[in-house]
């Protein structure tokens, strides 16, 4: 198959003559996922390679991306790479934020000897990938009052706390925007939620990082905190307790009580922060909830009692009601909207 090399400053002319080998990849700070396909004019992509590895397995982006290329077992390097990378795009280079890389889109295509590498943040691609969605990726939280063409937004808590927004153009084609809103300052919504916010400014302190965003909250790393706080709130006992996000899921799915208290109040700050969100945005063409621990939480984002919090917002809180709210269950949302920002 003949390959031609993607020219990312002139999107209308992609893929005109030729079949472009593409590598599009969704890195995370815990999962990397990495798909190899082509794309021709006027075709469907066909995907040739994808493989998912453990982030930390690898020292540098490089060195991921040498070892996919091998396992595809292609001869030649592709035309063209994206990779969503978690962390603010500033130059062609990005520091990820829960991950020791920090990659240069320059020196990585020098060292693979890819004419065009393109990097865009996670939750951007996100925001792309829900144009690639169809009903059975994602449920319907709250029906809400869908407006056509107003703006969207994607929110989504995993190994760190992701945001972006999309708005509409004279065409009716949504551009997607990135932000780091998960590091904005965590506000607690009760006395309990107070008490939390005092005890890991304490704890982060001790890890000589004093800033409680609400990604501290809303992660990985935000839960097994939630269950340390629950385990002293409960017990009254100070020595650390570890547990991992994915035990103390486990822990709750069997009715353990700290377990439980943990991802409940976790539950419950994830709805004030789509609440948040729904009165920040308006977003009447759908608020979307995403990433792998909204996935595995599902009957607790479906109860009753995560609209309701996200909804006490006094007297905005028709508002929040009249936001479509949704879960998405498709796990390849990510690298899906790399694809599509990657073939312009």
């Amino acid at each position: 198959m003949m390959q031609t090399t993607v020219r990312w400053g002139d999107p209308h002319n992609y893929f005109k003559t030729k079949t472009a080998h593409i590598i599009a990849g969704d890195v995370g700070g815990t999962k990397s996922w990495l798909v190899w396909f082509t794309q021709a004019a006027h075709q469907p992509s066909r995907v040739l390679f994808e493989q998912r590895y453990e982030s930390a397995k690898f020292g540098s982006a490089s060195e991921m991306l040498r070892t996919f290329m091998a396992e595809a077992g292609r001869t030649l390097a592709p035309d063209s790479v994206c990779l969503a990378l978690p962390g603010p795009v500033e130059q062609r280079r990005v520091t990820l934020t829960n991950l020791d890389w920090v990659v240069d889109a320059d020196e990585l295509g020098k060292d693979l000897g890819i004419a065009d590498v393109r990097f865009v943040n996670d939750f951007q691609a996100a925001a792309a990938g829900v144009a690639t969605l169809h009903k059975h990726d994602y449920e319907v939280l709250n029906s809400g009052l869908t407006r056509l063409g107003a703006t969207r937004v994607i929110t989504g808590a995993g190994t760190g706390l992701g945001l972006a927004w999309m708005q509409a153009d004279q065409h009716g084609e949504y551009q997607t925007f990135a932000t780091e809103g998960g590091h904005i300052d965590f506000a607690p919504a009760n006395a309990q939620q107070c008490e939390l916010l005092a005890w890991m400014a304490e704890h982060l302190d001790k890890q000589k990082a004093v800033h409680v965003s609400w990604e501290r909250m809303l992660s990985g790393a935000g839960l097994e905190a939630l269950y340390q706080y629950q385990h002293w709130s409960i017990t009254g006992q100070v020595e650390v307790v570890k547990m991992d996000a994915a035990r103390i899921h486990s822990a709750a799915l069997q009715n353990e009580p700290i377990a439980l208290a943990a991802v409940q109040l976790f539950t419950d700050i994830y709805a004030a922060w789509i609440g948040n969100l729904a009165l920040l945005y308006q977003p009447r063409g759908g608020l979307y909830i995403a990433g792998g621990m909204a996935i595995h939480l599902q009957a607790w984002l479906k109860a009753e009692r995560f609209l309701h919090i996200a909804a006490d917002k006094g007297r905005m809180a028709s508002l929040v009601w009249q936001t479509p709210v949704y879960l998405i269950t498709n796990p390849r949302l990510g690298v899906q909207g790399a694809m599509k920002i990657a073939t312009g």
